[in-house]
Parts: structure tokens; C-alpha cells; sequence
């Protein structure tokens, strides 16, 4: 039974720790299906966290947080699309400004707003998304394997957790089921033929971009008022490029993408568990290769096991409208 409850509170853990990962998948498989490749997801999604933990701490709702989030990433992702899809620019590079434009703009606004070295105040229960329990989860705690599960794995996570998973099958429908996405794909592969047909090449990609800001704030937001109480500097930490190399990995495939979200959350959930704790046959595991751990197996994942991956073709090339 200690190996059962374990178990549950490691893959909790892991849905925990997939959701940013999952909402920025997903914003990249938009953005990449329609042609836009965007390094600039980790910029998106530091920039929707500080401005969610600002607006979250001075207005004490975690609503306005949630809407300053959403906006300010939003905004990058017409920054990122204008220099991209309307000026042609390099969209590597445009993505990689973001990055460091983020990176560097928090902490300069962090430090002279709040004056705590490039955090923002902790934020009360009032202003973040706390767990929500679903009906009877603490009276069946106790009932042997299937209550503990529904309690502690099915109940008890955030209102964006939630909503990140909900966000798969809904962006399955969307690509698969929709004209809209019928469009999209197609945009990504032959822009030309879309164009003949008389369809706006740019406005498909501009949407393309927006709802990748929007799910970039999403992520951004989950970290500041539902994972954690507040902005951290650099509270990101890399996970734009681990949702890049899930994206990869699953091959721009909504499905697939959120079980290499949850792959990546678990060896994230396992470091964290493992850290300073002995291990059989190699004894005490120093805590700085337990947190490299689930970047050393990104990599080793992209290097070995993921196969032969195809992009879309018209994936960072931007298109000019022939005479």
C-alpha cells in the first residue's frame, strides 16, 4: 500500500508539473502548424508569469492576473508575428529576442516595482487558483485503492491544470474537425495553394500566433498564482525548450504531445522525490544531477528515441505572394 500511495503522489505531481509544459506545447503546435516557428515560447510564458504575479499582487484577484497574462503574451506573439509573418523576418531570431527581451525586462521591472530582487510579493490564497476538491473526495479518502485515487490524483488540482488537459482534445477537434484547422495545416504546408484559393496567408498565420500567446499566458500564469504564490525571477526555468522538445518529440501531434508533456513531468516529479535520498547500488545521488536529470534525458529522449521527425514544410519560411 506505501508503494501504491507513492505512486499516486508521484503522478500527481506529474500532472502538477505537465500543465505549463502542456499549454505551451500546444501553443507552439499552432504556431508551427501554420508555418511560424517559435523559439520565443519561454520568453511568453516568463513575461505572462511576471505580469500575472504583478497584477495578481496589487490587485489581489488572481482573475486580473489571469487577463494580464493572457494580454501581455499576446502582445509578444504580434510582436514575434509582425516581424515574421508581415516583415519576413528571420523567425529564429525574432523568437530568441523575445526570449531574452523577457528574461531581461522582468527583472529590470521586478527590481525597481517591488524592490525584491526581481520577485514579485507573495500572493495570499485570495489571489492565486487554488485546488479545487471534487464532491465526496474527502469521505472516500479512505476507501481502499479507488478513493485515494479519486482524492488525491483526479481531485485536488487547480482550475488550470484542469483546463490544460481539456485543451487536447479541444485542439484535436480544432486541427482535425474544423475548417479553420483544415486551413491551418495547410497553410503550413503549401501556403501557395492556400492563397490560390483565395484565403488570407498572413491572417491565417496572425491567428496562428495570437492563440500561441494566449495558451503562452496560460502557462505563464499557471506558474505565478497556481503552482507558486508569486513571480520568481527566471521562474521558467527552461520549460519553453522542454515544450519545443516535446512538441518534437510527439511529432506536431496534439495527442501525442500531452504524453510527452506528462513524460517530461514525470522525470521532473521523479528528481524532485529522488533528490538527497540514497539510491540502491550508487548511494547518495548529489542533488545538482537530480535537478539536470530531466534535461540530460530531453536530450538523450531527442537524440535517440525520437526517430525521424518531419516538420511542416513551410515551417520557418515565409511566404511572398507571387505577382
Amino acid at each position: 500500500m506505501e508503494i501504491y500511495v507513492t505512486l499516486i503522489q508521484l503522478l500527481d505531481s506529474t500532472l502538477r508539473l505537465s500543465a505549463p509544459l502542456l499549454f505551451a506545447c500546444l501553443a507552439g503546435l499552432y504556431s508551427e502548424r501554420a508555418g511560424i516557428v517559435d523559439i520565443g515560447l519561454e520568453g511568453k510564458m516568463l513575461a505572462g508569469a511576471f505580469a500575472a504575479g504583478t497584477v495578481a499582487a496589487i490587485s489581489g484577484s488572481a482573475i486580473a492576473g489571469l487577463g494580464a497574462a493572457l494580454l501581455v503574451a499576446m502582445l509578444l506573439s504580434l510582436v514575434h508575428g509582425f516581424a515574421s509573418i508581415t516583415h519576413r523576418g528571420n523567425q529564429i531570431v525574432s523568437g530568441l529576442a523575445i526570449n531574452f527581451i523577457a528574461a531581461g525586462t522582468t527583472i529590470i521591472l521586478g527590481q525597481a516595482w517591488f524592490g525584491q530582487g526581481g520577485r514579485t510579493p507573495s500572493l495570499p490564497n485570495s489571489a492565486r487558483f487554488t485546488a479545487i476538491d471534487f464532491p465526496g473526495a474527502e469521505a472516500v479518502k479512505d476507501v481502499p485503492v479507488i478513493g485515494y485515487l479519486y482524492a488525491e490524483l483526479i481531485s485536488g488540482h487547480s482550475i488550470l491544470v484542469y483546463l490544460a488537459f481539456l485543451m487536447v482534445p479541444l485542439t484535436w477537434w480544432v486541427l482535425y474537425r474544423t475548417r479553420f484547422g483544415l486551413r491551418l495545416r495547410a497553410v503550413g504546408e503549401n501556403p501557395a495553394a492556400v492563397d490560390t484559393a483565395g484565403i488570407s496567408v498572413p491572417w491565417l498565420r496572425y491567428r496562428a500566433v495570437m492563440i500561441c500567446g494566449l495558451l503562452c499566458g496560460l502557462a505563464g500564469a499557471y506558474l505565478a498564482t497556481a503552482q507558486g504564490a508569486g513571480f520568481v525571477k527566471d521562474m521558467t526555468a527552461g520549460k519553453g525548450y522542454i515544450a519545443l522538445a516535446a512538441l518534437i518529440f510527439a511529432k506536431w501531434r496534439p495527442v501525442q504531445a500531452m504524453f510527452a508533456c506528462l513524460l517530461f513531468g514525470f522525470l521532473d516529479a521523479s528528481a524532485i522525490r529522488l533528490q538527497g535520498q540514497s539510491l540502491p547500488l550508487i548511494g547518495d545521488v548529489p542533488v545538482q544531477f537530480m535537478q539536470a536529470l530531466p534535461y540530460i534525458l530531453t536530450v538523450i529522449l531527442l537524440a535517440g528515441f525520437i526517430g525521424k521527425a518531419t516538420p511542416p514544410k513551410a515551417g520557418g519560411i515565409p511566404y511572398v505572394k507571387e505577382r
